[in-house]
Formats: C-alpha cells, structure tokens, sequence
C-alpha cells in the first residue's frame, strides 16, 4: 500500500510547502509515493491563479502566496488537509483522471459518513453539498482541491472541511467565486473528529492509489 501519514498538528503552512517541495524535489524514479495528513493553523493561501481582489479582508490571518493551481482558500484548526505526493507518470495517471479521483475519494467518503448530496460543479475543482433551506439548489463547499504537478510528480492536494470556525471564509471569495457558501461536517450534522476523518481519508486515498495503479498494470512504490 501506498503510505500515509500524519505530519506534527499543528505544523505551519509555509513548513508543510517547504517539505512538498524538498521532497518532490529529492525524489527519484523509486521513491515510494506519500499522501501526509495535517492540521494547519489559520492561513490564507492564494494559488497561481490567484487575484488580489479575492481576498476582501485578511485582518490578522497570515496571506501566503504558494504555487499550487487555483485561487484563494482558507486553512485552519478543524480541517484535515491532504498533501499527494504521487508520480503520475509511474503511475500512468493523467491530470484530469487524478483530480477526478481525488474528488471521488471525497464524495464517496462524504456518503458514508451520512453526508447527502455530496457532487462535483461545473468547472469548480471540489466538493459541495446542498445547501439547508435552499430552495434554489444553491450548493455549499466542504472540500476544495488545488494541486501542483512538477516533472511529473504531485504535491499541493485536499482540504475537507471537519469541525472549524467557518468566519474566515467570509474573508475571501472562496476559490474565486463571490458569495460561495462554505460548509463542514459539523454543520452537516456529522460529529466525526479531524483524526477519524483523516485516517479514513489516508486509507481511502491510499487504496484508491493502489486499486489505479493495478487498473494500469503497475506496482507502485512502497508496497
């Protein structure tokens, strides 16, 4: 199995890049794949795609500027944040193919923790869910996704919304779009903690790996 693991709680969201980064960096074409678990303290991340005019009001939450694709979303206490450091060439897996799994994980996850309605939208890398009390279908966001693949290989990954303070969101344009609702498994009516939620992420990201790698006739490295 590809190996997941939970890196210090809470550990710095400029700490956590670095260590992508110097791992991504240092690997070779045998380096075993990695998928690491993390809490970070409050930080506002503004991808590549990023524009200044997303982020209404940061007060007091530090704003880093990092290299993943996408645009500004909020990390924090009460959120499990997945980093995939996964070489999609050995693993014979296309971009397109890798962020759908990734949001598979998700939404297949979300399903059997009691969450409804758990989809994709149009052009808007993530998870949602309906929103209580919409009579307009409006959807909520409890998962987003922004990825980084450098040589071939991946870092950047997943954030799932657990059991967190949800204000900050009101500071930015989350992922871009102007009024989009943000939503945890708390306020979907789950009590899972972050660690029960992470583990059964890891597992899942981690079997999900392994079963595309044998689809393709390939052992990945770490097993």
């Amino acid at each position: 199995m590809i190996q997941y693991k939970w890196l210090p709680r809470p550990m710095p969201y400029l700490q956590a890049w670095q260590a992508m980064r110097d791992f991504t960096e240092a690997r070779g074409e045998q380096t075993p794949d990695e998928i690491w678990l993390v809490e970070h303290p409050p930080v506002y991340t503004l991808g590549q795609a990023g524009k200044p005019e997303h982020v209404l009001n940061h007060g007091n939450i530090e704003l880093v500027h990092c290299d993943r694709g996408g645009q500004v979303t909020y990390h924090g206490p009460g959120q499990v944040v997945a980093y995939c450091l996964i070489d999609l060439r050995r693993m014979k897996l296309f971009v397109k193919e890798y962020v759908a799994l990734l949001e598979d994980v998700l939404i297949d996850l979300l399903t059997d923790l009691g969450v409804r309605g758990a989809c994709r939208k149009p052009d808007a890398p993530g998870v949602y869910v309906p929103l209580d009390g919409a009579a307009n279908g409006e959807l909520a966001k409890i998962a987003a996704l922004g990825i980084k693949v450098r040589n071939g290989c991946t870092y950047h990954g997943l954030a799932l919304n657990v059991d967190m303070d949800l204000d900050p969101f009101l500071g930015i344009n989350p992922c871009g779009y102007e009024g989009l609702k943000t939503v945890d498994l708390r306020s979907c009516g789950i009590g899972a903690t972050v660690a029960e939620t992470g583990e059964l992420l890891g597992q899942r990201l981690a079997a999900r790996f392994q079963a595309f790698a044998g689809s393709r006739g390939q052992t990945p490295c770490g097993v």
